[in-house]
């Protein structure tokens, strides 16, 4: 078998790192850059290498030019007094695509998960309580993803937050275009807690 120079290999190796690419599609990509013309390598390297730079917002937590992101420095979702408070960045930007919510967000940076050792301490709860202070916010929306760690995360969540709070979980269930038959247990059981009156 050929084998290919060192930094093909090395490329190779590297795009492997990413989720969901194994060592076939690494190469695949690797071999379609090689065709690439000098300037447009140069320009892939330099995006590639200014992810160094990139900061996160300070108050919620995604990913950011500068120390305030454009959600948290807009007054009129501050003026919301709503925290819709997610797992990841992912999240946050999957319900921004939907353009159904306009307060502000918190990335927790994960769930609560003692057996993989990860604790309060771990994620962003403290940070989510001190907005919470400062902005006098009224509404806390859980956007966390069903699971014994999300369920978790949640209670411990709103047991910080006490009483004088409003804290709503997202619904969850069947999605549009779903069979019954071809859902898991948990999604149906699920779909049934959070069903509502017709009106």
């Amino acid at each position: 078998m050929i084998e290919l120079p060192q930094s093909i290999q090395d490329c190779v190796e590297s795009f492997s790192k990413l989720p969901g690419v194994g060592g076939k599609t690494a190469l695949r990509q690797v071999m379609a850059m090689s065709k690439w013309q000098v300037q447009d390598l140069l320009d892939f390297s330099n995006a590639i290498n200014e992810l160094q730079t990139l900061n996160k917002c300070s108050e919620c937590g995604v990913l950011s030019d500068s120390d305030i992101c454009k959600i948290c420095s807009n007054e009129f979702r501050k003026d919301s007094s709503v925290i819709c408070v997610v797992e990841n960045i992912s999240d946050l930007m999957a319900i921004e695509k939907s353009n159904n919510f306009s307060g502000l967000f918190h990335i927790l940076g994960g769930v609560l998960n003692p057996l993989a050792g990860i604790g309060p301490s771990h994620l962003r709860i403290d940070k989510l309580i001190e907005r919470v202070k400062k902005l006098d916010t009224k509404s806390i929306i859980l956007a966390i993803n069903p699971s014994v760690e999300g369920d978790a995360t949640c209670a411990y969540i709103k047991q910080l937050l006490g009483e004088h709070i409003n804290v709503e979980r997202i619904g969850f269930g069947i999605p549009i275009g779903g069979s019954l038959e071809l859902l898991d247990p948990m999604t149906i059981s699920k779909a049934l807690e959070n069903r509502k009156i017709l009106e």
